[in-house]
């Protein structure tokens, strides 16, 4: 099982193929995705790689959060993550994962949060159907309808589907295409509609249920550099959201 990568969403465009089709694609960037630390099963009870991901300033850290990028020889990460993989697929602390980690028509597992909506009511939330347009509904057209009895059973249930906070859930999309690759930018066209807002941040891991293609990289495509080159480091770090 390969490592996963971190990636910002940048938008969405459209491809065009031999036959003249277009095809609607999210663009996703690799903005510097390196291995921050490695988790161990006699350590820490479980095989994964911690990835980080994008700039972020030194000025807003902690001691405590210099101090660990500065033992795995790394500049600070605004987003970590972490990602489960065998103990043949570790990559070395300080490597830096390219865009070619995967290859063009693998499928793959896309998880993002979603575009926050606010408050909703049910038809959008739910998609409930409403009250009817006319035979005396006035002004509630939209509301949902009943919650509960009275006599039996007295109450309304828990979790019933009623308006409220919509979005801003972690959503993970399954089986989507990758398109086209653009290593030297850094760019991954992964087919169809991405989880997330423009500028979010998403996580890119081969999909569960398809088969990994024969000629992708194993244990994964990266490069390491002399600078960035140090041990594993042990002590957690705070994750910052996206």
């Amino acid at each position: 099982m390969r490592s996963g990568v971190i990636a910002q969403k940048i938008g969405m465009t459209r491809v065009f193929t031999e036959a003249g089709e277009h095809v609607p694609v999210t663009v996703l960037q690799l903005a510097q995705c390196q291995v921050i630390a490695h988790r161990t099963k006699d350590k820490n009870g479980y095989v994964a790689l911690q990835l980080g991901s994008g700039p972020r300033r030194t000025n807003n850290m902690s001691k405590a959060d210099r101090g660990y990028f500065g033992k795995a020889n790394v500049e600070p990460k605004r987003k970590l993550a972490e990602f489960r993989v065998t103990e043949d697929a570790l990559i070395p602390v300080g490597a830096e994962i390219t865009a070619d980690h995967f290859v063009p028509g693998q499928f793959v597992d896309v998880c993002g949060i979603s575009i926050g909506k606010g408050f909703a009511g049910g038809m959008k939330r739910w998609n409930f159907g409403g009250l009817r347009a006319s035979h005396g509904v006035s002004i509630s057209h939209r509301s949902i309808g009943s919650t509960g009895g009275r006599q039996d059973p007295g109450k309304t249930f828990k979790n019933k589907k009623m308006p409220g906070h919509m979005g801003v859930e972690r959503v993970t999309t399954l089986n989507l295409k990758i398109v086209q690759l653009d290593v030297e930018r850094g760019l991954i066209l992964v087919e169809g509609a991405v989880p997330g807002a423009k500028g979010g941040w998403i996580t890119v891991r081969d999909a569960v249920k398809k088969a990994l293609p024969k000629d992708a990289p194993k244990p994964g495509k990266f490069r390491v550099s002399e600078t960035t080159a140090a041990p594993a480091a042990e002590a957690p770090a705070q994750q910052e959201g996206a």
